[in-house]
This record gives C-alpha cells, sequence and structure tokens, in this order.
C-alpha cells in the first residue's frame, strides 16, 4: 500500500505532484468546499485535473467544514489523498439519498457491497450533510455490509451555513446523493475510534414527542422552548449556538449506549428542534457541555483506540464535527496535534470537520455521532 496527500491554493498550486498511480486499486480522496457546486469555483480547475488523472481509478469525496492535512486545517483549497492498494480491491456504490429513505438506502449500498464479495473489510461511506438521516444511513450500512465489517466516514460540511453540501458522482460535485466504497482483502488491517469528551448537565428528561430526526416535546414541553432558556441570550443564535449544548439520547432498544445528536435546525412554527440522526419517542435525553480540555484529551483518545501495531505504510483519516471547530476556534488545529501525537507519526493524517461522524460504536458495524472526533486507521498487513 503506497500513499500521498497533498493540498492545492489558488496560491502555491500543488504541495506535492500528483503521483499517477491510475488503476482500479487506487482510491482518491477529494476534501473541498461547497462552493464547488459552482462552475467557477476557484478550486474548480484543480478538482477536474484530478478526476482526468483518474480515469480507472475510485474517485470520491465530499464538502466539508474544514479540510484536514496533517496538523493544519484549511479552508478554500483542495485536499486529496492517494491510496494505492497492492493486494486490496476496491467497489464503488452510489444512490440518491434523501431524509426519509436514508435508512433503505444506507441498507441498499451495504448489501449491494456484501454481495460483492465474502472478503469485505472496510466501508468508507461519505454523504450529504443536509438532506439525510445519519443515524438511519449508518443503521442501514451496518445492517446490509453484515457482521465485522468496519463502516467510518462523514456527512458532507457548508462550513457554519449548513445550506449546501455535495459529494463527488463520477467526478463531479452533485448534492442529496451517497457513496460508499468497499474495500476487499484479508491481508486489510482497519482501526477505529471515536471520543467526544463531553459531560451530561441539568436533569435527564424523556423524548415524549419525536418524528424521526425532528423532536417537539421533552417531558412534554415545547423541545425548542426548553432550549431557548437554556441558552438565554445565546438562543439569538440558534441553530448554530445549540453547537454549543448538543444532547445526549440513549435508547430504550439501547440504554447502555449514550450518542451524541446536534442540533441541525429549528422550526419555530412547530416549536421543534431537527437533529442530524434520530432521537427515538421514550429515549433519555440529557444537555451536554464540554472544556478545551476535554475536547482535546478526547481526540487523543480517539486516535489511541484506532492505532494498529507499528507495521508497514498505514492511512489515518479523521472526521471531527463541525461544532468543535466552532468551540475550539484557534485551538482548532490542537486538536490534530493530540491526533497526530497519539498515532505517533505512523501514518499520514487527512480528513475534514463535518455534519455528522460515521463510525462504530465498537469494533464493527456503524453509529452516527455528532460532537465527536472519529479516526479510522487502514493499511495492508505485510
Amino acid at each position: 500500500m503506497d500513499v500521498v496527500t497533498t493540498r492545492w491554493s489558488a496560491r502555491d498550486g500543488w504541495s506535492t505532484p500528483l503521483p499517477g498511480w491510475d488503476g482500479p486499486s487506487t482510491l482518491v480522496l477529494v476534501l473541498g468546499d461547497a462552493d464547488l457546486l459552482d462552475d467557477d469555483a476557484p478550486c474548480g480547475p484543480a478538482l477536474r485535473e484530478v478526476v482526468r488523472a483518474h480515469p480507472s481509478s475510485v474517485v470520491v469525496g465530499c464538502s466539508t467544514a474544514g479540510q484536514v492535512l496533517g496538523a493544519d486545517l484549511a479552508d478554500g483549497t483542495l485536499t486529496v489523498a492517494v491510496v494505492r492498494f497492492h493486494r486490496s480491491r476496491l467497489v464503488l456504490e452510489t444512490a440518491a439519498v434523501s431524509a426519509g429513505a436514508s435508512g433503505a438506502v444506507g441498507l441498499d449500498l451495504g448489501r449491494r457491497l456484501h454481495r460483492a464479495g465474502p472478503d469485505l473489510a472496510w466501508v468508507l461511506v461519505l454523504a450529504d450533510g443536509t438532506e439525510v438521516n445519519g443515524s438511519a444511513l449508518a443503521a442501514g450500512l451496518a445492517d446490509g455490509a453484515g457482521p465485522g465489517v468496519l463502516v467510518s466516514g462523514g456527512l458532507a460540511g457548508d462550513g457554519d451555513r449548513f445550506t449546501r453540501t455535495w459529494v463527488l458522482v463520477d467526478g463531479r460535485p452533485t448534492g442529496s446523493r451517497a457513496c460508499a466504497v468497499g474495500v476487499y482483502g484479508t491481508d486489510l488491517q482497519v482501526g477505529s475510534g471515536s471520543r467526544g469528551g463531553w459531560s451530561v448537565m441539568g436533569p435527564e428528561r424523556r423524548v415524549t414527542r419525536s418524528r424521526g430526526t425532528e423532536l417537539f416535546e421533552l417531558d412534554g414541553r415545547p423541545a425548542l422552548d426548553l432550549y431557548r432558556d437554556y441558552l438565554g441570550e445565546r438562543a439569538r443564535g440558534l441553530p448554530g449556538t445549540a453547537l454549543l449544548f448538543p444532547l445526549q439520547v440513549r435508547t430504550p432498544a439501547q440504554p447502555d449506549r449514550e450518542l451524541v445528536r446536534t442540533v441541525l435546525g429549528t422550526d419555530d412554527a412547530a416549536r421543534s428542534l431537527t437533529f442530524a440522526g434520530d432521537v427515538p419517542e421514550g429515549s433519555v435525553a440529557q444537555l451536554m457541555r464540554t472544556t478545551t480540555e476535554d475536547l482535546l484529551d478526547a481526540a487523543g483518545g480517539a486516535a489511541a483506540a484506532a492505532s494498529l501495531p507499528a507495521g508497514g505504510t498505514a492511512l489515518a483519516l479523521a472526521v471531527s464535527c463541525v461544532g468543535r471547530r466552532l468551540l475550539l476556534g484557534r485551538r482548532t488545529e490542537d486538536e490534530l496535534d493530540a491526533v497526530l501525537d497519539e498515532l505517533g507519526g505512523g501514518a499520514p493524517l487527512v480528513g475534514f470537520y463535518s455534519y455528522g461522524e460515521l463510525s462504530p460504536a465498537g469494533t464493527s458495524g456503524c453509529d452516527l455521532h455528532n460532537q465527536t472526533m472519529t479516526v479510522t486507521v487502514v493499511r495492508e498487513g505485510p
């Protein structure tokens, strides 16, 4: 397995030349800004160059809320990882996606990849960040791919605007789509870790009325009213300021599994909140808060959980939440340093800040996380 990571900027061009490794066993990951949906986007020529250079490779990518390359975080650039596998096989599947159909789409994508071979080891998934139910997509993918398959990736971002996102389909940025890359081979080694660093505050409340990702009532009280009471003057900045106070959710089906949910939108007429994933009726919910140091410690913990034993060339993929970036501000790159410190320089690091992180809560499968640093490390064994 060989890896090259590079970044294009209008000022400097490519930080490292594209390696010229086109072929069916080459994975090309492209991360950029939402403005690539526009024909005159500054990074458009660089994206088209990447696509032209890899006509027979698997080229995937998405828009972001910040692009990660090593310890550097950037906007307005194009970040690319080119991975040439020697003993692994790649299969790409794509589908249109919507919030209501996310579970069925995930299940179909997972089943297609499962049917393509019994040695499926890892699925990299990227999906639209505004037109999707992330928890349903994750559950469907995990069920379709089958037991023992690690599924990870993230939902595309649009900075802090929450307006439009894309994934690459046939080399073009496209909205309302999901793509899943299956990586097959008995030599493939994959590790994953996810940590939030949040602590609960205030009373536990029962979800008394919800529908999918829309939360109407907590303990019989309108959810939007409750959030506004807690945020005080910060409520004027909703939905963005809700990133500072996500919700911990424990579902009736899995009371021991704690998931973090972040507000994506509000509805004044319904007095409701819309989250990136499901908030089922009957769940127990509690507001959360954090500190900078807790976030940094959690980032290091995610990397430590994902680390593989010393060996050959690997790639590390970090997908973190736009909410963490907003909270950390100028210290966001400290989060990346914490990841790199734990990885010990054993793998080039790329990734992005997202609208939802897709990673197992255990050793396989997939869950939607919010406000979480997730790390996946992949390599071919000796």
